[in-house]
């Protein structure tokens, strides 16, 4: 990779970090963003804020772990590094702490298909791995794992993350996964929402084939 693609995706990856902090999917210095970059990735340092991060702060980190420079990267690296091991079309991953995804992840359970946007994340539901420490190889595998049908999941008791095809195009998948937690929060108000039905996902799929629903 040239030094100039190397400088262009260290920019678009501040620009998708400050996105995501005006989405208000993280906040303070909570979440990550990565990108692939050669035969390892370019992910945000650790403590980097919307107002302080920077181009010249984004680290370099071998799939391996191997990094150098004056900061460090952010703790999650091992999550990122093993989704991108394990999907070689995986171009970006979006690990953020949103509030509607941390509630549902503190019940350690999976979004269910209450709606039918539940499916532009591959399948019926959006699974929930079970919780396990920050910065862990159990949570980087239990993570990568949980996305081999799926583009996102949740974590438990911790948050969210998702991998797609762009920086900018992940962000959005975890932006639709919190409006999606939002609006299942907000229905269970009224009891627990009814499931579209097998045959019902069988068409939704048929037809988002066709689209461009969950191409990230």
């Amino acid at each position: 990779m040239s030094a100039s693609d190397e400088r262009a995706l260290r920019r678009d990856l501040v620009a998708q970090y400050r996105r995501s902090s005006e989405l208000k999917l993280n906040e303070l210095a909570s979440g990550n963003l990565s990108c692939r970059c050669g035969a390892g990735m370019l992910i945000s340092p650790t403590g980097a804020s919307a107002e302080t991060i920077s181009e010249e702060m984004v680290v370099y980190v071998g799939l391996d772990g191997e990094w150098s420079g004056a900061h460090a990267p952010s703790s999650e690296w091992q999550m990122h590094a093993a989704i991108y091991r394990r999907y070689d079309d995986c171009r970006a991953v979006v690990h953020t702490h949103s509030d509607y995804c941390v509630a549902v992840a503190s019940h350690n359970r999976p979004l269910p298909g209450f709606h039918y946007l539940v499916g532009v994340f591959g399948g019926d539901d959006v699974p929930c791995v079970p919780y396990a420490t920050y910065g862990s190889e159990a949570l980087a595998e239990s993570a990568a794992a949980a996305l081999a049908e799926r583009s996102a999941c949740l974590l438990g008791n911790h948050g969210m993350i998702a991998r797609g095809r762009s920086l900018r195009s992940t962000v959005g998948l975890a932006h639709r996964l919190e409006i999606m937690c939002r609006q299942y929060v907000l229905a269970r108000q009224l009891g627990e929402p009814s499931r579209l039905t097998p045959a019902q996902w069988e068409e939704f799929h048929a037809k988002s084939r066709q689209a461009s629903y969950g191409k990230a």
